[in-house]
């Protein structure tokens, strides 16, 4: 007996919609530091009820997260650039940050495309 796949609509759409969120946070962080995401998080926050029971729903969890921990980490990093002193670790907390958002994004894409729940 062969076994067959059955794919739920409305799952697929969800997921469709949180690629383009994927791609949309990717666009406004690379194009404004990150600054614009706060329109693409409140897409986030309201879609992610809509999607509970799912895997799709971990993933808004995770762009909502990867925002909030990223926003905190930049506020960080203007605290320092504030002093003198703090100028050269203001730019290697900002750098981190950057690489940690682009990561984040970047798996979260990924693992969105290979049915992967993530680990929130």
């Amino acid at each position: 007996m062969a076994q067959e796949l059955v794919y739920e609509r409305g799952l697929e759409d969800a997921k469709q919609f949180a690629r383009i969120l994927y791609v949309a946070h990717a666009a406004t962080f690379f194009f404004s530091l990150g600054t614009l995401s706060i329109l693409v998080l409140i897409v986030n926050y309201i879609r992610r009820p809509d999607t509970a029971g799912t895997m799709v729903y971990s993933h808004h969890t995770w762009m909502i997260r990867s925002f909030w921990f990223y926003l905190l980490w930049m506020v960080v990093a203007v605290f320092l650039a504030i002093t003198i002193i703090g100028i050269p670790l203001a730019w290697l907390v900002g750098a981190g940050a950057w690489l940690w958002m682009a990561y984040r994004i970047i798996r979260g894409f990924l693992d969105l495309n290979n049915n992967r729940a993530m680990p929130v």
